[in-house]
Formats: C-alpha cells, structure tokens, sequence
C-alpha cells in the first residue's frame, strides 16, 4: 500500500490520479512546474510500477475502499491539506470523483476532471475482452496514445493485466447516487479530442452542488502528455473564490 508522496512547503495538496495503465510516476515531473506552491500526491494502485506484483483492482468501488481504508498516507495527506485540489484523467477523473464523494468536507475543494465523460455516459465501445493484440489496437484507438513500454515484449507482459484491469474498470463502472459532491467542478477536455465530446465533458455540470467551469484546452485526448500550462492556471486558482462562484 503506497502513495508516491513529493512533498513540498505549502498547505495546497494535488491529489492526482493516473489514466489507465499508468501509474503515479506519470505526476513525477509536476513538482517543477508547480514549484513550492502545491504539494503533489500521485496515488499509486495496486499492479502498477512498483506495486506490479499486487492484483490490480478492477472495480471502482474496491479502489475507493482501498484508499480510505488502506492508504493511511493519503488520508494523512488530505488531513493536513488546509486546501485539498482533486485530479484524474480518463479513468483518473472517474477515480478523482469517487474519492471525493467519500470525504467529509472540512477546508476550500477543488475537484479537475480531465479528458472524462461524466460518471453517468459511459463509452459504448467495449475493450477488456478482446485478445491482447486487438485489445492493445482497441487502446490505441481510443486513447490516441500508445506507451513506448508497450513495444517491449518482456515489459508488456507486465504492463497488460493492470491496463486490461483498469479499462475494464471504467467500462464496466456502474455509478449509484448520490451523484453530485459538495465542492466545485471544473471539467477540461482537448479541443480535438475525438473520445469525449463536449457534450459529454459539460455534462459533468451534475455532478456538484456547487460552480462548474468547462475549460477547452488546445490538444487531443492525451493532450496532458504535451503541455500542462492550462492545468497549471487552473490549480492555482483561489479556491475560496471558486467555491463560492
């Protein structure tokens, strides 16, 4: 049980959550574009980089009984932020959302849902059955991104299972309400991305009791990987100012 912690001087905590197949080190590169202004926790699941020897989970409900009952880390994290921001993309956001609708709001939030329809329109397409070739073209196809790791023979007999977990995860994901969370959602998709349309982004307005923002940012799918500049600004927000819009 582990969540890759980088601490930094500051009360703001980024608890970000990785798309599927990737793991917490995705975040790793943050710190430097976030400086000293917010501490960024990656959430490591079990099956993934170093936790490969694990069983992935493969069910939203068990991911979330797994942080608040396991992760004592992570719950120590969010006890001492003073501000708390939530993040997740694809399959991150849809994790970002579940963990959020399990705490007991006590400081200024921030859930970021990325690259994500909402909870409630999930994708038609159906991948985790297929055979590992056409599983990994399926994956290719709808994420518009293909891990270099995947070339590998070696390194992709690692990889697969927790990917194959975590898409089957998100396809299978059945959301029971309550829907909405009490804090501000703003939900980001690339302005080309061709897996979650802006309908399905917007949506996303159901699922608080509080402001929504719908940001359109330059990029596809996976446009995350190439510039976080848009991301940035919206982390940085002031929180009290958002969560009272």
């Amino acid at each position: 049980m582990h969540v890759s912690k980088l601490r930094m001087r500051t009360m703001r905590k980024l608890i970000c959550f990785p798309f599927a197949g990737a793991g917490a080190s995705i975040y790793t590169p943050w710190v430097k574009h976030l400086g000293p202004t917010i501490a960024v926790v990656p959430v490591q699941l079990p099956g993934h980089e170093h936790l490969f020897m694990d069983a992935p989970l493969t069910n939203v409900d068990d991911v979330t009984s797994y942080l608040t009952s396991n992760l004592s880390i992570l719950n120590n994290e969010v006890a001492e932020a003073t501000e708390l921001v939530i993040f997740g993309h694809s399959l991150g956001a849809i994790l970002a959302h579940a963990f959020a609708r399990t705490l007991a709001l006590d400081k200024p939030c921030l859930l970021v849902v990325s690259g994500s329809p909402a909870p409630t329109r999930p994708r038609l397409q159906r991948s985790a059955d297929l055979s590992d070739d056409e599983f990994l073209s399926q994956v290719r196809v709808l994420s518009g991104y293909d891990h270099p790791a995947l070339q590998d023979a070696e390194m992709r007999e690692l990889l697969l299972p927790a990917l194959r977990a975590d898409v089957k995860m998100h396809e299978e994901y059945d959301l029971k309400p309550p829907f909405q969370v009490g804090m501000p959602i703003v939900s980001v998709r690339g302005n080309r991305d061709t897996l979650v349309s802006r309908e399905d982004a917007m949506f996303w307005h159901d699922f608080t009791r509080l402001s929504f923002q719908y940001v359109e940012v330059e990029g596809d799918h996976m446009y995350m990987m190439k510039d976080i500049s848009s991301l940035l600004e919206i982390f940085g927000q002031d929180l009290n100012n958002v969560r009272l819009n």
